[in-house]
């Protein structure tokens, strides 16, 4: 069950890592790129944005997947879930949970699209917010103030 004071919890594949993230969300996003598109075998990644001191590892020992740059990207070293991503930014460290990550994952659509000049043609989310690559720095605290705004 999942305690949205507390946190929700989530896990890779196996079951070997798992995590708690504790509120609040500060995004949701859908990226396009073709690293997140290859990544996941997949049109796009989900994620829900979370400062970096919300987030718990419970268990496992998640390694550094992708191309192993900034972003760092973490996966399961057994099954090979991309679990989480890391940022570090301007503005603070954040982490990136991929959302079909969580136990329960939320069944809301993202608020924010990022690297739309990637997509693929066919696809149309028609989230609130989308960029033709990544906001720039000065426009996260906007768009995390409003996803909070709508989400309470």
């Amino acid at each position: 069950m999942q305690d949205m004071k507390h946190g929700k919890l989530g896990g890779c594949r196996c079951g070997q890592v798992r995590f708690q993230a504790k509120p609040p969300v500060l995004l949701t996003m859908a990226c396009h790129c073709k690293g997140c598109q290859r990544m996941t075998a997949s049109a796009f990644s989900l994620s829900e944005m979370y400062a970096g001191a919300n987030f718990e590892l419970l268990s496992g020992n998640p390694v550094q997947g992708g191309m192993k740059a900034s972003p760092v990207h973490y996966v399961c070293p057994e099954c090979s879930s991309w679990v989480y991503t890391k940022v570090s930014s301007t503005i603070g460290d954040f982490i990136n949970v991929r959302a079909t990550m969580f136990d329960a994952p939320d069944q809301s659509p993202p608020f924010l699209e990022t690297c739309t000049a990637e997509k693929l043609d066919w696809v149309e989310i028609g989230a609130p917010h989308a960029y033709e690559k990544f906001p720039p720095h000065e426009k996260f605290s906007g768009l995390i103030q409003e996803f909070m705004a709508r989400s309470t």
